[in-house]
């Protein structure tokens, strides 16, 4: 199953890599209370903090993105981008599945689960490899 799609990995991470920008990376970014408030977060009194830590996750995010640009620019290290990918669906899969039994985040975080969960088979699907490369 791994590598099924490999034929289509260039178009996979591209469509990836231009959603994710546009719907979390560049959002968080520059506005992260804007974005928190649309994902139906409750704002605190003092913002600065969730502004700067909204900011720094952002910054993580587009490099995640610089990532998946590199290797659908140069054609090289398509396996590099696929590795960090499963780390980051793997990891948001847990800080989500966390928060969800914590019952400390809105609904539409919880609902995050399940898009962790398709993107780590998607990755599967489309790794550009019949074996991991780690």
């Amino acid at each position: 199953m791994l590598g099924y799609y490999a034929q289509y990995s260039k178009e996979y991470i591209t469509t990836l890599m231009i959603v994710t920008t546009l719907f979390f990376a560049l959002p968080i970014f520059v506005a992260p209370l804007a974005w928190a408030r649309a994902m139906r977060w409750t704002i605190p009194e003092h913002q600065h903090l969730a502004i700067y830590f909204g900011r720094c996750l952002g910054a993580f995010i587009l490099i995640v993105e610089i990532t998946m640009f590199r290797s659908v620019t140069t054609g090289t290290s398509y396996s590099y981008a696929f590795d960090i990918l499963f780390l980051v669906f793997t990891l948001m899969f847990v800080v989500h599945v966390y928060g969800a039994i914590k019952r400390i985040q809105p609904i539409t975080e919880t609902l995050e689960i399940g898009f962790w969960m398709i993107l780590f088979v998607l990755n599967v699907l489309f790794y550009p490899a019949a074996t991991i490369t780690l």
